[in-house]
């Protein structure tokens, strides 16, 4: 995206070939969760490969998405409902009372996993890489829900320490004795005291010679790592990591993997290679033995514990949950003639701060992907505290999703930023649009002369649909001066011209 030119005329151009496609405005959200149009992901291999798994079905002009999966043919509500009885939670929910709420699906496929925990509370982050299953995160994104581009190889996954109460493999493809186990640390390393790893794989049952050396390994290794099987019952298996140091204290000398050096930040998320060590907890929490957090939803209003970390007050962060809940009243009361035939689902908050956006979103039916620049990625703990999900990115790059896959961006003093470290203002408008779903929103706060300076490509973008610039209300998080541009980006296709 440097290369792009900064005139306006080459960013027409940009756009018309970028728009030389067929595309019909998304299926709304919930009906979105089972099915989309097949113009808008003309990709149906997934659909031939895995018919037998229920994955997905053509069915003419839509597909369909049955809720299997390769180890859940029969559907993912029936399959989290014998994991909650696996691990004993009351009703059969597999929130335990709002204690799981965070959870990394890895290898997802479609993420029928995530959409169907989603009647539970639980909020997933749905992770595959771009192999050869392809667009099956487009796919999960049409539907509507929460997922994204990603692998686990040499290089943390963009998430502090402690960050899911849940890990889930099912048939993820994913070797996790490689390399002394590092994938395997890398898990230990984001979830939670006590969290959970769901292992649903022919490892953990196949009687075979090669399946029972690959089981006996891999429970080698996390015994070694202070893991323990909680439940084990036909083809699935369930770890829990332990709660405190005490494990860790009483381990023979010498014995692998070892505890990481006090010099580590488990935090550190950007572009920090994975350590073949475990990550022991915090004099605090390790005489704690847990998180501390409330269950959900009272962890999302409530004061994270590691909010200390920062030199924020309660009062402080109280005051930030007011505001937020103050602006997103405003941002929606303006926006309410532009919303009546069109309900946003899929929002980033592309400067999240403290969570405060998404959370003043908590009673729509939307899922905030929060992304935390990289001078503020250790604020991203403070968003998975509040039972939220998010990333850490660089505004300066592209980022990792596929084309139209956003109803709304929400744009605070993102631009100022990015321009005072010498990046491209345009470079960045290019990439919104890439992400941004036709007749979805940008709503971009920041300061005057930079709202004045993007008004002028709005044309050029197809982002005049409706178009809408205030002064916002003055509040505690407004710096000296600032310009509120909410926008809708038009439906075209090849052919239409700029009016």
């Amino acid at each position: 995206m440097n290369a792009t030119a900064h005139l306006m005329g080459d960013v027409t151009t940009v756009l018309f070939r970028r728009q030389m496609v067929t595309s019909q405005i998304p299926v709304r959200w919930p009906a979105s969760r089972d099915e989309v149009w097949k113009a808008n992901i003309p990709h149906t291999h997934l659909a031939q490969e895995k018919s037998d798994q229920h994955w997905m079905v053509v069915n003419g002009e839509k597909i369909n998405f049955p809720g299997g999966g390769t180890h859940f043919h029969d559907g993912a509500d029936k399959y989290i409902i014998a994991l909650a009885r696996m691990l004993k939670f009351p009703s059969e929910k597999l929130s335990n009372g709002g204690n799981i709420r965070t959870v990394l699906d890895v290898g997802c496929g479609v993420a029928s996993f995530g959409a169907y925990l989603l009647s539970h509370d639980i909020m997933a982050m749905s992770l595959a890489p771009n192999d050869v299953h392809e667009n099956q995160i487009q796919f999960a994104l049409e539907r509507g829900i929460p997922s994204t581009l990603g692998v686990l190889g040499t290089k943390r996954l963009p998430y502090p320490s402690r960050s899911f109460e849940l890990a889930h493999c099912s048939r993820c493809r994913i070797d996790w004795l490689q390399r002394d186990g590092i994938l395997l640390l890398e898990l230990d390393r984001i979830l939670r005291p006590g969290g959970y790893f769901v292992y649903s794989s022919p490892e953990a049952y196949a009687q075979d010679s090669e399946n029972r050396r690959i089981w006996n390994s891999m429970y080698s290794l996390l015994r070694r790592m202070c893991w323990r099987v909680v439940s084990k019952k036909d083809q699935s298996v369930i770890w829990a990591k332990p709660l405190s140091n005490s494990c860790y204290l009483k381990r023979e000398p010498g014995t692998r993997p070892p505890l990481c050096s006090v010099d580590d930040s488990p935090d550190e998320s950007w572009n920090i290679s994975m350590k073949t060590c475990i990550t022991p907890y915090s004099a605090k929490m390790h005489k704690g033995k847990g998180s501390g957090l409330l269950p959900w939803p009272q962890r999302l209003t409530a004061s994270p514990p590691r909010l200390e970390d920062f030199g924020i007050s309660v009062e402080e962060f109280q005051a930030d949950t007011s505001t937020w809940s103050f602006r997103v009243s405003e941002y929606w009361n303006l926006m309410r003639p532009a919303l009546q035939k069109y309900t946003p689902r899929n929002v980033m908050d592309m400067n999240s701060n403290l969570g405060g956006f998404s959370a003043a979103l908590n009673d729509k039916e939307v899922w905030v992907m929060n992304v935390a620049p990289i001078h503020s990625a250790s604020k991203l703990k403070i968003i998975y505290d509040r039972g939220l999900i998010g990333t850490v990115h660089d505004w300066c790059e592209a980022f990792s999703t596929y084309p139209r896959t956003y109803d709304l961006l929400h744009a605070w003093a993102v631009f100022s930023d990015i321009l005072e470290r010498g990046c491209s203002s345009e470079d960045l408008l290019i990439e919104m649009d890439r992400i941004l779903r036709p007749e979805g929103f940008v709503i971009i706060r920041d300061h005057p002369s930079v709202i004045n300076y993007l008004h002028k490509y709005l044309i050029a973008l197809r982002w005049d649909g409706w178009v809408l610039e205030v002064e916002p209300t003055v509040d505690i998080l407004s710096s000296n001066e600032e310009r509120l541009l909410i926008a809708r980006k038009k439906l075209w296709r090849y052919g239409d011209t700029a009016s």
